[in-house]
């Protein structure tokens, strides 16, 4: 039916029809008419028609509607990303977004008029005529109330501007919400752009500065499951712990190779362990992955929750995994000496890295010893030991000419350091820790960029329908808009959309203190990786063929991948997803990709913000060292690079003398102490305020040292 519909509307002499008419112009019979309805309600949340005029229905490019998810933009303006691909993004300003709210499915009307008059003829521009799908019933926030008794809720997202009113009064709950508690409140239908939306409170989370409160917001705000469901569990936990016997004799057997994993210290699944052996034109790597297919087969419900969740949700306090525990932690973590099955790719590579033939089995293995990255890393700084510390070195012998191969090759350089948050009891940050991406961390990323790699040349060479994951070429729009950023640091920079100039653009500031200021920029002005059903290649990567292969017990992309694989080399083999709609999966995965990705950086975010906190409250500020990376008239922003957390230091901060701005040279001068700052400078500051809502720091100069009193001579 929808083909018809589609036919339909595209005619040349078609003219706009309601939904009764339409079925008489297919020939439906009354019976269908309600599926007929579906249709057309599935085909509009899809872009693919539109409602027009006292709900007729066109194709969009007739009357330039686009259909997308609005991406809201905490100082109101928006984009909407388009369902169709190869689609710019349109940019809305704040005025146009109607009542549309932060990734909101939503009709837009083209204006071209408005990119022209600012001189941006490339630009496209629309504004919102239509919110087609609400993606959130439910917002989460602090309740506040006004000197007149007017109840409100300020929500967590800050790309929520509006307010929402509430009526706590009327609220029936275990526990009446107070002012300064985190609630949930569901949204009524919101018409109209000048008068603020209206909630009802539908549960109480708790005092927003009790412990804990903050990462539960979180968890409501992107309403991430933390239960499975009954039936889950059973089902998980109807599995043996031990490898069978019968299984065992029909893999290729592994157990007495030389194989490790290497995992951060606190992991507690294991999916991904590996073998290196020198050959005489160079080495052969062996990526042994968790076969989690073997264990979660399509349609039963440990698979349908996995696809729901999507992936695994690292917060700052907790997992919140894809699989349950007796899977994730149990019989598909490849702990050490313990027979586990996986899934194996074996890659061959000549003495420059170059891989010369690879194969793929299901096998079974014992891992021989777990290292973390930090004990890796010590291994790798001295000479080896034994024959374990020996595999290690070989091991980096090849990742290190994998690496350079890589960037040779175009790759672009966009590691970013993390910060790990440790909490004490009560969940309060005690510690941040800068985890710096050393070779340890280098060492098996190369080895599964290599195996995702493998993978997806064998799947796209023999034709599987499979997922990819993709990174589109940039927009040169955004390219040239950066570029300007980069100039404005006094930075000489070629044309941005020829790879050999970004390469060279990220050696260039590898090392400068607004390193990690411009790597973000540039982040920013690339596209999002994604996962598609085209394998059109990774640009970040400058790779051609790339999926994601190595982590089927937190992604469920690598499980899709993993029943391909199996369908290429066993084509008998049960459990390939042949009726499974992949471009439904690789939509849906994107998103909660992307949905797991802002809850994992928001908890990061919090528990800085809160650390920080403590130190005003302790009333015993630390001087942090941090570098100027910016400076403007209102003041300097700075980089606490232990931290990784940009703040501010405002020009009322600057109270020891009368400090001048100076454009030119971006620069504060103090009139009688000569003092400066200027971007690149070091200095140590210390924390001013903590803005919660606005998920800001301000700090101020340490005072400096007194310098020691000179003794008289006698």
């Amino acid at each position: 039916m929808a083909s018809q519909l589609l036919r339909l509307l595209g005619e040349e002499d078609y003219q706009p029809l309601p939904k009764v008419d339409l079925s008489k112009a297919l020939g439906l019979p009354a019976d269908d008419r309600g599926d007929l309805r579906r249709v057309l309600d599935d085909l509009e949340r899809e872009g693919k028609i539109a409602r027009v005029r006292k709900d007729r229905y066109i194709l969009p490019a007739i009357a330039d509607l686009v259909t997308g998810v609005i991406q809201i933009h905490a100082r109101g303006s928006a984009h909407l990303l388009s369902k169709t691909p190869g689609e710019d993004d349109v940019f809305i300003s704040g005025e146009n977004t109607d009542t549309a709210m932060n990734g909101d499915t939503v009709l837009v009307r083209l204006m071209h008029e408005g990119a022209a008059q600012r001189g941006q003829e490339r630009k496209l521009e629309g504004r919102v005529v239509r919110i087609l799908e609400r993606k959130n019933p439910t917002i989460v926030g602090t309740l506040q109330k006004t000197a007149k008794n007017f109840f409100y809720v300020i929500p967590d997202d800050s790309r929520l501007t509006q307010d929402v009113y509430v009526h706590p009064g009327e609220v029936t709950l275990p526990r009446r919400p107070e002012v300064g508690d985190k609630v949930v409140v569901k949204l009524e239908p919101w018409e109209s752009r000048h008068v603020n939306p209206e909630g009802e409170i539908i549960e109480v989370i708790g005092p927003a500065g009790d412990p804990g409160v903050d990462i539960i917001s979180i968890i409501k705000r992107h309403r991430l499951p933390t239960e499975f469901p009954p039936g889950v569990v059973a089902e998980a936990e109807k599995i043996e712990e031990r490898v069978h016997p019968n299984e065992l004799a029909q893999r290729q057997d592994l157990r007495d190779q030389m194989i490790v994993t290497i995992d951060p210290d606190d992991a507690k699944d294991f999916d991904d362990a590996i073998q290196v052996e020198r050959t005489k034109s160079g080495w052969r790597l062996g990526v042994h992955i968790a076969d989690v297919s073997h264990y979660v087969r399509p349609g039963s419900r440990l698979d349908k929750e996995a696809y729901e969740r999507g992936n695994s949700v690292y917060l700052v306090d907790r997992v919140l995994p894809m699989l349950p525990e007796a899977l994730s932690n149990g019989i598909c973590s490849l702990r050490p000496e313990v027979e586990r099955l996986v899934f194996s790719a074996h890659i061959e590579f000549d003495r420059v890295g170059q891989p010369t033939r690879w194969r793929f089995d299901r096998s079974v293995i014992r891992s021989q010893r777990r290292y973390t990255y930090k004990e890796a890393f010590q291994d790798l700084r001295k000479p080896p030991t034994d024959p374990l510390s020996q595999h290690l070195h070989t091991a980096w012998d090849l990742a290190s000419v994998l690496r350079q191969r890589r960037f040779a090759a175009g790759s672009l350089d966009l590691d970013f350091p993390e910060v790990k948050v440790w909490l004490d009891e009560d969940k309060r940050p005690i510690r941040l820790e800068k985890i710096e991406n050393d070779i340890s961390h280098q060492l098996i990323e190369e080895f599964m960029l290599a195996a995702n790699e493998a993978v997806a040349y064998e799947t796209k060479s023999k034709k599987a329908a499979a997922v990819y994951r993709i990174h589109e070429d940039p927009d040169p729009d955004k390219l040239a808009e950066y570029r300007e950023l980069v100039q404005s640091y006094q930075i000489k920079i070629g044309d941005l959309t020829k790879r050999a100039e970004l390469t060279a653009l990220l050696q260039k500031i590898k090392g400068r203190p607004d390193e990690y200021a411009l790597k973000l920029g540039l982040l920013k002005s690339l596209k999002r990786a994604t996962y598609d059903v085209s394998p059109v290649g990774h640009y970040g990567l400058a790779k051609v063929n790339y999926t994601h292969f190595t982590s089927p017990i937190r992604r469920y992309a690598d499980l899709v991948v993993h029943r391909v694989l199996a369908g290429i080399i066993d084509p008998g083999k049960k459990g390939t997803p042949t009726s499974v709609d992949l471009p439904e999966v690789a939509e849906h995965i994107s998103t909660t990709e992307r949905t797991a990705a802002e809850a994992e950086r928001e908890s990061v975010k919090l528990k800085k913000l809160e650390y920080f906190q403590l130190q005003l409250d302790e009333k015993n500020p630390e001087a942090f060292p941090a570098v100027i990376v910016d400076v403007r008239s209102y003041g300097m922003l700075v980089e606490l690079p232990d931290f990784v957390l940009t703040g501010l230091i405002h020009v009322s901060a600057l109270n020891d003398d009368f400090y001048i701005f100076d454009p030119v040279r971006l620069r504060f001068q103090g009139k009688r102490t000569r003092r400066s700052f200027a971007i690149g400078e070091p200095l140590e500051v210390m924390v001013a305020r903590v803005d919660t809502y606005k998920q800001q720091v301000d700090f101020y100069p340490a005072p400096p040292e007194p310098e020691p009193k000179k003794k008289r001579g006698r």
